[in-house]
């Protein structure tokens, strides 16, 4: 039995490596699109189209219950796809919500009204895509009033890192945040909005300060998804684990045991 995570790389072994952890009797088959990432600079449509084919995919290899485990992928296509109705025992979830849920500390399921938090000032570093598409925005109007977010694309960022090359990826990453705090001076705290930039936790947090809380997915999105589970084991689906990608497999194995620091070895989807 597994559940699916895919994301347009290697970023979400992030959210997987969390999810093992959370979850260590539940296999997951990961599927990256290495073939055709970062998908931070593609329009809405191409990843649109990009991720139902990975989703289709997944569901194929016997996955009832997907995670996008890639923020562009969540901002781009999980409405779009939920909306457009899913395979009867079919279930997409994405990566946005547990985030926010934490941010304005509402509890897993919380319908109730948006409301006033405590954090009023929050820096958004994310995709080109991700930023466009204004979706984080969105789904915290759902959850709370009165919250500024300045929201900072970080171009090649993901590329540095899928390259390898982390003393770019830092370079980048300290450029992004004094670009943003040009914008909003005194964030009071930070969202990590890619599933690759968990990887420079650190870099960030070192450039905005510690005394600014910064929140990435990994640990919430398995919590949110365990918690899930509990209410819906049927949705372990039948497939069996492991890793898939679109891209070079030798390659993307070797670039994911450096990320994982572990031994990872990918198949061709």
């Amino acid at each position: 039995m597994a559940v699916g995570i895919f994301d347009s790389g290697l970023g979400g072994l992030t959210v997987l490596a969390a999810a093992q952890k959370r979850l260590p009797d539940v296999d997951f088959l990961y599927l990256g699109d290495s073939a055709n990432a970062p998908y931070g600079v593609r329009d809405a449509d191409d990843v649109y189209n990009l991720t139902t084919r990975a989703v289709e995919r997944l569901w194929d290899a016997g996955c009832d219950l997907v995670i996008l485990a890639c923020n562009t992928a969540s901002a781009a296509a999980l409405r779009r796809m939920q909306e457009g109705g899913l395979p009867k025992g079919k279930r997409v979830l994405g990566v946005f919500v547990p985030l926010i849920e934490a941010l304005t500390e509402r509890q897993w399921g919380d319908n109730s009204p948006p409301r006033e938090v405590a954090v009023k000032h929050v820096a958004l570093f994310a995709t080109p895509a991700t930023v466009a598409s204004r979706a984080f925005q969105r789904e915290l109007a759902f959850r709370a009033i009165g919250v500024d977010v300045e929201a900072q694309a970080c171009g090649g960022v993901v590329d540095a890192i899928e390259e390898g090359d982390m003393i770019l990826a830092e370079a980048l990453v300290r450029s992004h945040v004094d670009a943003l705090r040009r914008k909003m001076p005194h964030p009071q705290a930070a969202i990590l909005g890619c599933t690759h930039y968990p990887l420079m936790q650190e870099a960030f947090q070192d450039a905005l300060g510690r005394d600014v809380q910064v929140f990435s997915q990994g640990t919430l999105v398995a919590d949110s998804l365990a918690d899930y589970l509990e209410r819906h084991p049927d949705m372990l689906g039948r497939g069996e684990g492991g890793y898939l990608t679109t891209g070079d497999a030798s390659r993307v194995s070797d670039r994911a045991t450096q990320f994982l620091r572990r031994q990872i070895t990918f198949a061709a989807a």
